[in-house]
């Protein structure tokens, strides 16, 4: 019995069909943990939708995927001098966010990012005049930029990417080709008419995979319900029972990234209120767990184990019974299946 990700694949599908008609050119990406699917399933689906190109996040995800897809492999994390040398097919381009990166990579095909309000890597303004000499030694495909997801400050995407262009433009630097992260598809056509002698390829991953969310389903099979009365032990540490009701294992532990969360940037009263009350449940062993039975989620009984979690059920609800399915609300970008099902 099984974690299970139940995928509705011509729903999913469909999906994909709309962003691929929202975003001409789209580079599909597939890093990480293939966002839940796996580095294999997101190759084969590339390559059936026709794409010449699929994102990766590092060297080494790009060395694995090679052998399952066929097109070009666009690595997003930069080019550092000294990093470990991992082999890689001509086919492969690397993302480079320094001048001195560039020079590093004589011969090779090259992404150069750009400096965005993310702050996080790339070429300076004041480092453009000194790529003219160092893009003679590589490849050039063109260049890219990263853009924040939320704009608190009310800000522009599509000036931010304007104005680059303009920097770039004043710096006589070759244009035919933009790479764009977390865009709208009417901000895309936007730049596109404004530049049309540029293309614009957005990367696109959590959107193109993630984006119908009743497309997906995670389940956990019940592997043992267990009858225990008030105060009863049970568990690793010996806990005792709060109160009579059952102790369900279910399929899907620490190993599947069962209690595992990243931390969440909350804006607002009520989202900091919930978090502090969390917080303070947590102080006291109370855990939500993200199995649902019954219409709610239920409470860990204690933390999940390696491969399987062990919940609480109230004795006022009907138990499950062993063979059942739980539906389990996961992160896709965290969680690693037994097995995938398509529908």
């Amino acid at each position: 019995m099984a974690l299970t990700l139940y995928v509705d694949t011509a729903r999913w599908r469909a999906h994909q069909q709309t962003v691929l008609q929202q975003f001409p050119g789209i580079v599909p990406v597939c890093k990480g943990n293939g966002y839940g699917f796996g580095h294999e399933r997101l190759a084969d689906e590339a390559a059936a939708f026709g794409s010449d190109i699929l994102a990766v996040g590092t060297t080494y995800e790009a060395a694995r995927i090679k052998d399952f897809f066929s097109g070009d492999l666009l690595v997003l994390t930069p080019f550092r001098l000294g990093e470990e040398p991992v082999p890689l097919p001509d086919r492969a381009i690397r993302s480079v966010s320094s001048v001195e990166g560039v020079r590093g990579l004589v011969g090779a095909r090259v992404v150069i990012e750009v400096m965005s309000s993310m702050k996080r890597h790339g070429i300076s303004e004041e480092d453009l005049p000194k790529l003219h000499a160092a893009i003679e030694d590589v490849r050039l495909e063109g260049f890219a930029i990263h853009l924040p997801l939320d704009r608190t400050d009310g800000s522009d995407a599509v000036e931010e990417v304007i104005g680059w262009m303009d920097r770039l433009r004043n710096a006589r630097l070759p244009l035919h080709t933009m790479f764009v992260s977390h865009l709208k598809a009417e901000e895309l056509a936007r730049l596109q008419q404004q530049f049309p002698q540029t293309r614009f390829r957005a990367r696109i991953g959590t959107r193109l995979w993630l984006g119908d969310h009743e497309a997906t389903q995670y389940r956990g099979a019940v592997l043992d319900v267990t009858h225990v009365s008030k105060g009863e032990r049970f568990g690793y540490r010996q806990q005792k029972t709060a109160a009579d009701g059952y102790l369900v294992v279910v399929a899907g532990g620490t190993s599947h990234g069962v209690g595992l969360e990243a931390p969440k940037a909350m804006h607002g009263m009520m989202p900091r209120a919930k978090g502090v009350a969390r917080a303070g449940l947590a102080t006291m062993n109370r855990n939500l767990s993200p199995f649902v039975w019954a219409g709610k989620q239920r409470w860990f009984a204690e933390p999940p184990h390696m491969q399987v979690s062990i919940l609480f059920v109230p004795g006022d609800v009907a138990a499950p019974q062993v063979g059942d399915e739980l539906v389990a609300h996961l992160r896709h970008t965290t969680t690693q299946f037994d097995r995938l099902v398509d529908r």
